[in-house]
């Protein structure tokens, strides 16, 4: 690889930094500032020395955070009229922990805290049928009128997402209009561009995220791109998906929505990625950050993808994503006493700030760091490759603070249990929706303190192996350096698929495709057009997503295979056959996909011996009722085909792993631990 390429991925406690030149993998971590995360971007990315990189890609939580924490512009909504309370329905669905609790309210209503306040939604007449007909046409007037009344209120954005609107936009495209002569230069998104997907509450909800990320964003990327310029960078800026592909930040900015969760899906790429090197395709992903663990499930190489997915529950966002779940178990999770007396371990983290108190940053609750510390698994003067050191007194303190009649050592051992069976469950659960046999699947374990935890899931989880790849704590990362270019468009349209509606269908791919050919700055003699379509059985209210289409013109032959490519498909997620029913198709899909320079992994010298030497002898407390000896190994020293047996500790700068009893660390080609 020439070229330099520079990954950056923020999260909740740490920045990660990697950059990738001539073979060489180059790291840094940086505390994230939770408030103004681009200081800690710009920390890294001069850490790492942006100067002399050509390309940048950064997966930022800056809308993310906006959005849980409210932090977020005043921005209002147009509807049709009669219609404006869409945002407060939503598809009227509980979550399943609340179906018996009459008291639960959603989180983004206006019984708590709504994205739009009902005051700023404000419905126009206007009418557009689902066959495309205009039954009442848009009254300008009266639409006039209520823009006049948001800009007595000042709003900073307008989402417009009117009935019908993803067949005919025409007056959608109006409305903009009027906007910008009622409202200045105010940003404006509406629905027929950002999606043009049925089903109206999750455009419409899709739409006002677009407008808040357009207002976040584009200051974020303005202050990013003169910081990295400052740094001497010159090179291109790409921004992370929601699925972790890659996008020039200008034509993120058309449509910044797509990256409000990137971060976490980097890390299910860089595993399918790594994956693919060392002939392990059926992979669950498990990235255990400071605040939380991020689980996804990457099938025969490919990760598995939603077409939507949920920022908080029924706050839809119409974005091609990596299906993840997150659990609040994360190194920084608090250790808690409930009211019966009982050791709890999250969802309550204590982040970057203070931190644990084993950080002695002001931290006073214990947490699983401060377990490990405690247990002698993290070193107090290696953590971070011995630039930040661990204060164990203070770690035992705070778990001496707990209101419970247990001993130390009991505190700290059902601390770490507990928090190992939270996700235990969380990776069960996820096996069981999927409808996968966990023992077919290798657990690729990431994330600064995944390494430390996740091998002991082997005494509870029926995994195949575990894997620690190399640079775990940078290991999202790395995955920002490990994906292409991807431009992409979608359109529902109703379609039975019959050799009939083959023009139909070809014209659909048709537009999109020549749309995205036409970008500028597009090497088209190096792309890859993807084709699918969301299809279902006649009298079905849901979907099975991305089915392939074939290339080139779209023939009655074509649509034939669509079909039998359909049932295919169902069957593998259904175990059900039904070629009686005729198929619909929803949603049409075209992907463009421009290759990019992916990291690579040098390979370790073989070992002559399958003994290492061990660096170190420690003492591990607590966890197994008595002090037990535990070898220590630096990685960096260890060479493909070494074994060692657990209990151990193999340390590096970002991460340590921890090799329970009973199983045993073996050595791969690219310096992987495979534990079993």
């Amino acid at each position: 690889m020439d070229r330099k390429i520079v990954g950056v991925d923020v999260g909740g406690t740490f920045t990660d930094v990697v950059a990738i030149h001539d073979g060489q993998i180059r790291v840094a971590k940086v505390p994230t500032d939770v408030r103004t995360s681009e200081t800690s971007v710009l920390r890294g990315a001069a850490d790492i020395d942006v100067s002399t990189a050509d390309v940048f890609n950064l997966a930022s939580t800056a809308g993310l955070n906006s959005i849980i924490t409210r932090r977020i512009p005043k921005v209002a909504f147009l509807t049709t009229l009669g219609h404006r309370d869409i945002l407060d329905r939503g598809r009227l669905v509980r979550p399943w922990t609340a179906l018996t609790d009459m008291s639960w309210r959603r989180g983004i209503g206006d019984a708590s805290r709504p994205l739009v306040p009902r005051y700023l939604r404000r419905g126009i007449k206007e009418r557009i049928t689902a066959q495309g007909d205009v039954l009442i046409a848009l009254d300008e007037e009266q639409a006039r009128e209520e823009l006049r009344v948001l800009a007595a209120c000042n709003v900073e954005g307008v989402a417009i997402c009117l009935i019908n609107s993803y067949v005919d936009g025409a007056h959608e495209r109006r409305l903009r209009e009027l906007v910008a002569e009622e409202l200045g230069d105010v940003v404006c998104s509406i629905s027929s561009s950002v999606s043009p997907l049925a089903k109206e509450y999750g455009r419409a909800s899709t739409t006002v995220v677009d407008v808040i990320m357009k207002i976040k964003y584009t200051r974020y990327t303005d202050r990013l791109t003169t910081g990295l310029h400052d740094l001497g960078f010159t090179g291109t800026f790409n921004y992370a998906d929601c699925a972790a592909r890659l996008m020039p930040a200008d034509y993120a900015m058309e449509q910044p929505y797509r990256l409000v969760v990137g971060g976490p899906a980097a890390g299910t790429v860089s595993s399918a990625h790594f994956g693919r090197l060392i002939g392990d395709e059926n992979l669950l992903c498990a990235d255990v950050g400071g605040t939380s663990v991020d689980i996804s499930v990457v099938i025969d190489g490919t990760p598995w993808s939603n077409t939507t997915f949920e920022l908080e529950h029924d706050l839809v966002i119409n974005a091609l994503s990596t299906d993840i779940v997150t659990l609040g178990a994360g190194g920084g999770s608090i250790v808690a006493i409930t009211p019966t007396g009982e050791i709890q371990v999250g969802p309550d983290s204590a982040g970057a700030d203070p931190g644990p108190a084993a950080y002695g940053q002001g931290g006073t609750r214990p947490t699983l760091t401060d377990a490990g510390l405690l247990m002698g698994v993290l070193s107090a003067d290696g953590f971070l490759g011995g630039t930040m050191a661990l204060h164990p007194e203070l770690a035992q303190a705070a778990f001496e603070s707990l209101d419970t009649s247990l001993s130390l050592g009991q505190r700290v051992a059902f601390a770490w249990k507990m928090g190992l069976n939270n996700i235990a469950e969380g990776l069960l659960n996820i096996a069981i929706r999927r409808g996968i046999d966990p023992r077919d699947f290798s657990l690729v374990a990431f994330g600064a303190a995944g390494p430390m935890l996740l091998p002991s899931l082997l005494d509870l989880v029926p995994l195949r192996r575990v894997i620690v790849p190399p640079h775990p704590g940078l290991f999202s990362a790395l995955g920002l350096v490990s994906s292409d270019q991807v431009f992409s468009d979608q359109r529902s349209s109703y379609t039975f698929l019959s050799p009939e509606t083959a023009d139909t269908v070809d014209r659909l791919f048709r537009e999109m495709e020549d749309g995205l050919l036409a970008r500028q700055g597009i090497d088209t003699n190096a792309v890859r057009i993807v084709r699918s379509f969301d299809g279902r059985l006649y009298g079905q209210s849901w979907e099975t997503p991305f089915v392939e289409v074939p290339g080139g013109t779209i023939t009655s032959d074509t649509i034939t295979t669509m079909i039998k490519t359909f049932h295919d498909a169902y069957q593998r997620r259904n175990s059900n056959r039904f070629e009686m029913f005729p198929v619909q198709g929803v949603t049409f899909r075209v992907q463009m996909f421009v290759p990019s320079d992916k990291a690579e992994y040098p390979k370790v010298e073989v070992a002559s011996d399958v003994a290492p030497q061990a660096d170190a002898t420690t003492t591990l407390s607590h966890l197994y009722g008595h002090d037990v000896p535990a070898s220590e190994y630096q990685r960096t020293k260890l060479l493909a085909g070494h074994r060692i047996a657990g209990p151990a500790i193999i340390r590096e700068p970002m991460s340590t792993t921890f090799v329970p009893a009973g199983h045993t660390a073996t050595v791969g080609e690219y310096g992987e631990l495979s534990i079993a």
